[in-house]
């Protein structure tokens, strides 16, 4: 059985990821929140807004919950999720920003309306019929994995990180060089 302790557990975890999500971009220039750092066009606030789609889809309307704005269609034939993991010129940080607390917002609305067996159907999911439980744990692991991204953005980016301040990272950085090439035998 899911209870409440489950949906209470999995909200926590979601609104601390998307904190963790958020910081990301404080301190930063325009360019470099929207630059692209991956040979794919990866970015910071490409990321946020391709979450801000994910909160209001899966947590507004796969549950009859529509959001305010309009979100792009998946069966469109033109769509491509590509075009959604930028941001234009025309489009501010603080739009961006704005935008995915808005979804959040909306997102955490649902889930504190819905009991987490409330069930719904995601059509383009191998097993469609899904609970609240499906989508919150769909959304918390999305909201992870681009975090991850994020992290990593952010240290290529001027070394930021939400590791151990204290630690040496050149002298552990060195340490695991050693270590790689130590086992490199082709070499």
């Amino acid at each position: 059985m899911i209870d409440e302790f489950a949906k209470g557990y999995l909200h926590d975890s979601l609104r601390w990821v998307r904190e963790s999500l958020l910081s990301k971009v404080k301190g930063l220039s325009e360019y470099d929140v929207r630059r692209p750092l991956t040979h794919t066009g990866t970015n910071l606030l490409g990321l946020l807004k391709h979450l801000t789609i994910t909160e209001a889809r899966y947590l507004g309307e796969i549950f009859d919950r529509p959001y305010a704005d309009p979100l792009p269609n998946f069966t469109d034939p033109g769509y491509a999720n590509r075009d959604h993991l930028w941001v234009t010129e025309h489009e501010s940080r603080a739009q961006i920003l704005t935008n995915y607390r808005r979804a959040c917002e909306h997102a955490d609305a649902t889930i504190d309306a819905l009991p987490i067996d409330a069930r719904a159907t995601v059509p383009w999911w191998p097993r469609p019929d899904v609970m609240l439980f499906n989508v919150m744990v769909h959304v918390l692991t999305e909201s992870n994995r681009h975090a991850g991204h994020a992290d990593i953005l952010r240290e290529q980016l001027d070394g930021t990180t939400n590791n151990d301040p204290d630690t040496d990272w050149t002298t552990h950085r060195a340490q695991i060089e050693q270590a790689a090439r130590a086992a490199d035998t082709s070499r």
